[in-house]
């Protein structure tokens, strides 16, 4: 008995509903919540054996998966233990930072993966101690360099080198203000920046 037109239409949208069903969202707490979530800015802190290449598995499991890095720092904070500090800020979902740590604590070298962020709000804070250092090259004269000398001072930005046509200034504070510096100076004869990039911690007694 052959199908009708219609009937055999009436299979072809069954197939197609049922091949499509997982694409579609469920009343589950779980796809609200992925709906939901809203991308933030998080710094990371890890603990890793102070060894070649350590940093490279690091970058390359945030490049090998796009997860973009805003600022990185590291340096051997233990000696005797040969152990460094990575300090990481990225952007993501809630759900996308947890998969980040995940992985990261699953590289052989690395000690411990603490989210700063996290560990600040759950002690009543909003961010954790964010500090960056800047150098900041300023070319001019005249009477320009008297008011890029008032704006430095404004800023408690130090005087590190000088000639008779620029400054480097050194400051020191949270990158917001590092902005606003940089931002003031444009106008003023700003001819290079060099940032070290974020060094954190927690407030409070307890270690990372």
């Amino acid at each position: 008995m052959r199908s009708t037109p219609r009937a055999a239409s009436s299979f072809d949208e069954k197939v197609e509903t049922e091949m499509n069903a997982h694409l579609q969202p469920t009343g589950s707490a779980y796809f609200i919540a992925h709906e939901t979530q809203v991308a933030e800015s998080h710094t990371l802190s890890i603990l890793v054996d102070n060894e070649p290449g350590v940093l490279a598995r690091v970058i390359g499991l945030f490049s090998g998966r796009g997860y973009n890095i805003e600022s990185l720092t590291v340096s051997e904070t233990e000696h005797e233990a040969h152990l460094s500090r990575i300090t990481i800020v990225t952007r993501g979902t809630p759900g996308v930072l947890e998969q980040i740590k995940s992985q990261l604590e699953r590289i052989v070298p690395v000690h411990r993966v603490v989210d700063l962020t996290v560990r600040a709000r759950m002690l009543g804070q909003e961010r954790p101690i964010e500090r960056e250092v800047a150098l900041v090259k300023v070319s001019g004269s005249g009477e320009m360099r008297a008011e890029t000398l008032r704006l430095a001072d404004a800023f408690n930005a130090k005087v590190v080198d000088a000639t008779v046509d620029h400054f480097i200034f050194e400051m020191t504070g949270k990158s917001s203000k590092v902005d606003q510096f940089v931002a003031v100076m444009k106008p003023l004869g700003l001819s290079e920046v060099c940032r070290t990039g974020i060094a954190a911690m927690n407030r409070g007694p307890q270690g990372m």
